[in-house]
Parts: C-alpha cells; structure tokens; sequence
C-alpha cells in the first residue's frame, strides 16, 4: 500500500513555490543506473560530422495550481542517445537559445552508472556554457558539417522552445538540408516553433510522449500541478500525427526524423539514430 506522504512532490528550496516529484515517482520512474546497451558499432565514423544539441535553459515550469515544477532536459533522454551517437564517431555541439547553461533533471540522473556518469563528466563544460543557438544559425550553409540536430526530452522543453523562431529555423535548415532531427518525449514540443510560416514537418508521424500521460502525473505527484497547456494536441493541430497513445519505449522513423516517446525509449532511439547517421556518413 502506498504511503500517501511519498505521493507529496518534494520542496525545492532554491525557489519559491517549486517542487520536485514525489518519492513515489522517483521510485518508479528513475533508477541510478541506465538501460544503456547495444552501443558497439563496428565501423564508427571517422570524419569530422557533428550533432547539434538543443538543450533547455529554464528550469522551472508553471503549472494550473501555481506551484512550479522543477525541471530542465532528463538526463537518460539526453546522455544515452548522445552515447550512441559518440559511440559510433560523431562530435557534438550544445546550444541553449539563450546561450545559459543547459539545466538538468539531476534528481533523475543515473548518477551509479559507470558509464554514462564519465561520459556526462566528459562534456559538461559544454553543457555549463553552451553556444547561443542564433550564433549557430547564422553560421549555417550548404557544407556546414552537422549531420543532425538533437532536442531531449524533458519538460523543460516546455519552456521557451515552442516559441522561438531560432528553433524553427533550425529545424528548417536541418531538414531542408536532408540532415537529421532526432527527438523523445517532451523534445517535440520545439518542433512547435513550426507554427509561424513554413512548417517542413506537416503530413510527418512521431512518437511522443501523450498528453493523456501528462494529464495523470499530477494524481502520483510527479508535478505539483497539471500543465497550463499539451503539446500534443497542438502538435495534431499543424499537420503532426503522433502515433502512440502510451509509454511503451517505441522509437519511429519517418524519413530522417527520428523520435521516440519517452525515457524508456532512450536507449532503442540512441541505437537508431546511430545506425541511421552511420548508413549516410559512415567511415
């Protein structure tokens, strides 16, 4: 039997009003060592192709109650499909749009494993300063040697990406450049950017993480409130079609948009995203 007490969210005291999720949720849905495996690629890249990191740098989120959520990119969803990119031989570039530090879930961190742990050692400095993603932009052309642009997941991809030109931008370069956009969970909701003008993603399937999930991690406490508004629907909204209705780990690939629909999916999406980059710029 659940003890009511773990369903509470935990007080961050660094803000006012601001919560962590509940003991419960971060018995359920964290664990201090990853899935990772499969990340041997026998003939990794060895030119210099590079992948885009877009990460958030805001780390609280609003929710109907006014408490805020305490959030940022999840770490499994970021560091484990970047381990299988680097695994098979690509570099990668972080930005944030305000060019601030990258801000983590750390309390989802699987800080035991022996080999995300190192690898998250290895590139911090780029994550605590980040180039400003409209630097980046402007410096795009045909020969730019980024063969991918990534979006974790998170929900503080709720935060500022949705809105931003610069994202959509970048999207549009990426795709239009027959390059890939790689994403999971809460990370679509930047392809929301589209909105505003062309939107290259119409008419595209993804995996997601559903909004009818995010509608329940209020009742175990994983938020301290229900979102102001779902992704998902709006997602539907410009020509999206999403096409899982639950967490299951599934990845999809539809043309060289890569996604899958939450933490769970980190592990088959990294394995994807690194064969696929490999079958155009492998050694």
């Amino acid at each position: 039997m659940t003890d009511d007490k773990s369903l509470n969210p935990k007080v961050d005291h660094a803000e006012e009003n601001a919560y962590f999720p509940s003991d419960y949720s971060l018995n359920q849905f964290t664990s201090p060592v990853s899935d990772l495996s499969g990340y041997n690629y026998s003939s990794p890249h060895t030119g210099e192709r590079k992948v885009l990191v877009i990460a958030a740098d805001e780390r609280y989120l609003m929710t109907d109650s006014g408490a805020l959520f305490s959030t940022g990119n999840h770490p499994v969803e970021t560091l484990i499909p970047m381990y299988h990119m680097h695994a098979a031989g690509f570099d990668f570039e972080i930005a944030t749009i305000s060019g601030y530090m990258a801000k983590f879930e750390y309390w989802a961190m699987p800080h035991k494993d022996e080999v995300i742990m190192p690898f998250f050692s290895q590139y911090r400095g780029k994550f605590q300063t980040p180039r400003r993603l409209s630097d980046i932009l402007s410096g795009l052309h045909e020969h730019s040697e980024y063969a991918a642009v990534f979006i974790p997941g998170g929900h503080g991809a709720l935060i500022g990406l949705p809105e931003s030109s610069v994202v959509a931008d970048i999207i549009r370069w990426f795709m239009n450049n027959e390059r890939f956009v790689i994403s999971l969970c809460h990370g679509p909701a930047a392809f929301l950017s589209l909105r505003n003008g062309y939107n290259p993603l119409k008419g595209y399937s993804i995996c997601a993480f559903p909004d009818s999930a995010d509608k329940q991690t209020p009742d175990i406490g994983y938020m301290p409130g229900h979102l102001t508004w779902y992704f998902g629907e709006a997602l539907k909204q410009m020509g999206v079609n999403i096409i899982n209705e639950d967490v299951k780990g599934r990845v999809f690939k539809d043309r060289k948009v890569l996604t899958g629909d939450s933490p769970f999916a980190a592990n088959a999406l990294g394995q994807l995203a690194a064969n696929e980059l490999l079958s155009v710029y492998g050694s």
